[in-house]
């Protein structure tokens, strides 16, 4: 397994400083973020792009994953969604989602995870699931073009929360571009087994997400070591599937602490590395 860590919890530095940050902190990889302060697609041309490039190659890191999950750029953390009942938000989502698949593939990335779908609201489930399908088929031909996989991530609250409800939409999209982003905190959010699903669900997973989460099962991300879930029984599912991908940290809330997170989680993942 392969450990990396997610520009999103340096939203006070520029996405370079960034990255020689979690360089620094020990990381073989790192998460982009694809929205403002750091990698939103409008704001990398080809020169920055480049640039880029030439710094994680002098870094010896990898892209992990672009994370194309928010768009603080024209709304907020889940707006604009893929099932807005509004026709032109939901292709605001779609045109960023195919820009996003352009940069990574420039960057050399191999995943973009997403938003499941978006808050479902008062519309009904299966109307939402479809809406969803639809703006993920306009993208997928581009993502096969690309060699890109788009990865659905489980989020509680939102339309796709659990690894069943995950699996089951893959399989009715039945897609060979589309996978799920693990993201095990969020597994412990809604009640599941980290460890368990993640064995469970494993022959789905083209990437992870660590990240701790309080024994009151809030959704609010903790440093590694800090919450309630058991390491030890994650590391452990890993070896038993033989789990050889990306592992991103992502921390957030951390934002005005990011350095000093980044170090402390890699000391603590350490001990089962």
């Amino acid at each position: 397994m392969k450990l990396a860590f997610s520009t999103n919890a340096f939203k006070k530095t520029s996405l370079e400083e960034a990255v020689d940050s979690i360089a620094a902190a020990g990381y073989g990889g790192v998460e982009i973020m694809a929205d403002v302060p750091h990698a939103y697609p409008p704001h990398m041309p080809d020169g920055r792009i480049a640039d880029l490039r030439r710094q994680l190659d002098s870094l010896k890191l990898r892209v992990s994953n672009v994370n194309a999950f928010t768009f603080f750029a024209i709304g907020d953390t889940l707006h604009p969604s893929w099932i807005e009942n509004d026709p032109a938000l939901r292709e605001q989502r779609i045109r960023h989602t195919e820009n996003c698949i352009r940069m990574a593939a420039a960057l050399g990335a191999k995943t973009i995870s997403l938003e499941p779908g978006g808050p479902v609201e008062a519309r009904p489930r299966e109307e939402a699931l479809s809406l969803y399908q639809a703006g993920l088929m306009r993208v997928l031909p581009l993502a096969q073009q690309f060699n890109m996989m788009l990865l659905v991530e489980p989020e509680p609250r939102l339309l796709i929360e659990t690894t069943d409800q995950c699996v089951e939409f893959l399989r009715r999209v039945n897609h060979p571009n589309l996978r799920m982003n693990c993201d095990l905190g969020h597994l412990f959010c809604v009640g599941e087994d980290p460890a368990e699903s993640f064995v469970k669900c494993h022959s789905w997973v083209s990437h992870v997400h660590v990240e701790d989460i309080a024994s009151s099962r809030v959704h609010h991300h903790l440093i590694p070591g800090r919450g309630a879930m058991d390491w030890a029984a994650i590391f452990a599912a890993f070896q038993q599937v033989d789990y050889k991908g990306w592992a991103t940290v992502e921390l957030y809330p951390y934002e005005t602490t990011a350095r000093e997170a980044a170090d402390e989680a890699f000391a603590f993942l350490q001990r089962f590395l």
